[in-house]
């Protein structure tokens, strides 16, 4: 017996596992979905039991009614957009429930009223109360209904919604694209319009579709009803032996008690197609804008309500239900009206409060005209340069700690630096404007790091392979994660806002000449103590204008000469009035008074002076091609003479490099600018000293000779 028990408990017990698994596998929705597709298909082909036939019945009414209730709630038509795949299955199990109840019906009616389940016989002995007749009326009144109102109503709405749809799509589009170009929008929130465009597109060109099912319902209803009525009595009268009485009530009880149990589910999901398409200009639930808008006119409840209490007191007319109407009616609109007032009067006492605020004057047309002196424009992808959450990272951290510096080595505050979004650029471009015209540009991923070999080659990891956009080194781009790995394999690594802010101080340093405004001369003068400012009313405006010391101190901001000591600066202007009013004259002057600052700017931390000397033979080769005299001087050498020089001056400081220094180019003070006029073509950063800016104590050392 044990072994018996053991055997029949072991045989059992993979049974369970095997049912708990067709329940895991029932649990996906696309099984479930599938699972009824094929039921629909399946009742079209078997026969169906009543009682399976009642639940089939009593599934097909409460879908109807899910239907209609979720297009009543939703706020916007697209929130239900598999409403035309619904609709179609639900017709779909309809017809084939209409078709399962025929089947029964001309098989078992003659039996009972029942032959068919036990809703159908309710819905037929409920609704026709005892007379096939009024049963029919009722069902054509509802075919009636369903297919010329409802079906008819809401078809004609889908398809005008599809129309208008499409013919105002290329209009919507290029409404999303004119958005993205003036930076309302980002590139995300356009492409989430451009998808609801298109569901939009795609739900009521469906719906247009889908309304035809409605259509053929209740044509395919009208007609099954035909047919069972006929081919009951055909069935029961001829085959039966039923008489004409008899085979009537028994067929035509259980076939528009069919008819109504389909029906009335058509009626209701045609309602919910009707509401569906017909809230497409809604944004909110249907009770919600139907009892803002019927309530938003309280005279139309007050006219409302005289009718009614005028009606009530008609002769042969019921007083209390007009009367009770009419009152409620009036209560209402009273409410309302009472209501709507007080909001008035909110309303109006908000709007003087603003008036009563000072109105902002209006920016003036000429505001347009100004310009920029420094403007940084970032693509999308660069804003988190501008608000990083690390604020040591920030962008506009690194620029203020930019400010000061070249403040402290130039002498002078440069513009403050507009940074501005720019979503026409590509995600991470720059653009860095002087005076609103581009001086540089680069590309740069926040969140990542340049790692550059300071032996000129590219950087051997993974990233993006690049040149870096200051000096046109080649660098690469690499994750956070790499960051280290860089670093102890000797690579230079900056991060992306270092990059820019690099980029933007070379920039500067090019173009510090430009930056120094006539009003910036002017603070800088006012700025000076008390006992220099009387040197400047000495000469300004008697020997030199104010305009003429910018352009002095322009010049020598050029050759990145720094115009922080001022006071010495003025005073080789003044001893240099007294013979020439020539800015370039002027300047070399004022050099000659700056060669502590100019050695000293150049000397290596060894505390030595590297110099290429010019050859005797050359500086007499400049000073022979220098033609004019005083301020109308200029240089007059062959082309060939200049190439040889150019190939001279090239080869010698690239040797110099490559030994580690960085000289300067050392001449006599009579040629220096034309030789520095030249040079600076090809080696824009490469100083050009006379041999009066050697100051004396200058510790010399000579790398070279051209």
């Amino acid at each position: 017996m044990t072994d018996v028990g053991a055997d029949q408990s072991a045989g059992a017990g993979p049974r369970l596992p095997s049912l708990a698994a067709i329940g895991d596998l029932l649990k996906g929705g696309d099984i479930a979905l599938a699972a009824g597709v094929i039921f629909i298909l399946v009742v079209l082909i078997l026969p169906l039991p009543p009682l399976a036939l009642d639940f089939a019945l009593a599934t097909s009414i409460i879908l109807s009614v899910l239907v209609l209730m979720t297009a009543l709630f939703i706020q916007v038509p697209l929130e239900f957009s598999a409403f035309p795949t619904v609709l179609l299955i639900a017709t779909m199990l309809r017809l084939a429930l209409n078709l399962a109840s025929t089947r029964l019906i001309l098989a078992y009616g003659h039996e009972s009223t029942s032959a068919a389940g036990h809703v159908i016989e309710a819905f037929g002995n409920f609704v026709m109360a005892g007379n096939f007749v009024i049963g029919i009326i009722v069902f054509i009144i509802l075919v009636i209904v369903n297919f010329i109102v409802i079906t008819k109503g809401s078809g004609r709405i889908a398809e005008v919604a599809a129309r208008f749809n499409l013919d105002a799509m290329p209009g919507k589009q290029m409404a999303i694209d004119a958005d993205l170009s003036a930076g309302m929008i980002d590139e995300k929130e356009a492409q989430r319009r451009r998808k609801q465009l298109e569901d939009e597109s795609a739900f009521f060109g469906a719906m247009d579709g889908a309304s035809k099912f409605v259509r053929g319902d209740a044509i395919a209803g009208l007609l099954v009803v035909f047919i069972n009525v006929i081919g009951g009595m055909i069935i029961g009268i001829a085959q039966q032996g039923l008489s004409f009485s008899e085979a009537a009530r028994s067929y035509t009880v259980l076939t528009v008690g069919d008819g109504l149990v389909t029906q009335i589910p058509a009626l209701i999901v045609s309602t919910a197609a009707g509401l569906l398409v017909s809230k497409a200009g809604l944004s909110e639930a249907a009770d919600k804008v139907l009892l803002r808008q019927l309530s938003g006119y309280p005279k139309a409840l007050a006219m409302s309500a005289a009718v009614m209490t005028i009606m009530a007191v008609l002769p042969g007319i019921p007083m209390i239900p007009f009367l009770l109407l009419g009152a409620g009616a009036g209560t209402l609109a009273y409410m309302l009206d009472k209501r709507s007032k007080a909001q008035t009067q909110a309303a109006a006492l908000a709007e003087a409060e603003t008036q009563a605020q000072p109105v902002p004057a209006e920016e003036p047309i000429s505001a347009a005209l100004r310009i920029d002196d420094l403007k940084i424009e970032l693509g999308y992808g660069l804003l988190p340069l501008v608000n990083s959450p690390d604020g040591a990272d920030r962008l506009t951290e690194q620029i203020k700690a930019l400010r000061r510096s070249l403040a402290l080595d130039m002498g002078f505050v440069m513009p403050a630096v507009r940074i501005l979004d720019n979503v026409q650029l590509e995600a991470n471009i720059y653009l860095i404007k002087i005076k609103e015209v581009e001086a540089g540009s680069g590309r740069v991923w926040p969140g990542q790091y340049m790692a550059m070999d300071p032996g000129g080659g590219q950087a051997q990891l993974p990233g993006i392979h690049t040149t870096e956009p200051t000096f046109g080194l080649p660098a690469t781009w690499v994750d956070a994660a790499l960051k280290e790995e860089a670093a102890v394999k000797g690579y230079t690594v900056v991060d992306a806002a270092t990059v820019l802010a690099t980029h933007l101080t070379e920039l500067l340093k090019v173009n510090l000449a430009e930056l120094l405004s006539y009003a910036e001369v002017q603070k800088l003068l006012r700025e000076l103590p008390k006992e220099q400012g009387e040197l400047v009313k000495d000469i300004v405006p008697s020997q030199i204008t104010v305009s003429g010391i910018q352009r002095v101190l322009q010049l020598l901001l050029e050759e990145r000469v720094s115009i922080r000591d001022l006071a010495t600066i003025l005073e080789g202007i003044a001893d240099g009035l007294a013979y020439t009013r020539s800015p370039s004259t002027l300047v070399e002057h004022v050099r000659s008074r700056l060669a502590r600052q100019l050695c000293a700017q150049h000397t290596t931390p060894e505390g030595h002076l590297p110099l290429i000397a010019l050859s005797a033979k050359w500086e007499q080769a400049f000073a022979e091609s220098i033609i004019g005299q005083g301020e109308e001087r200029q240089l007059a050498m062959q082309p060939s003479k200049l190439s040889e020089f150019i190939m001279a001056v090239r080869e010698q400081f690239e040797e110099a490099a490559r030994q580690g220094d960085a000289p300067v180019l050392v001449t006599s003070p009579g040629i220096r600018s034309f030789v520095r006029s030249i040079v600076e073509r090809f080696r824009g950063q490469t100083p050009v000293l006379s041999q009066s800016e050697i100051h004396a104590r200058a510790r010399l050392r000579t790398v070279g000779s051209i």
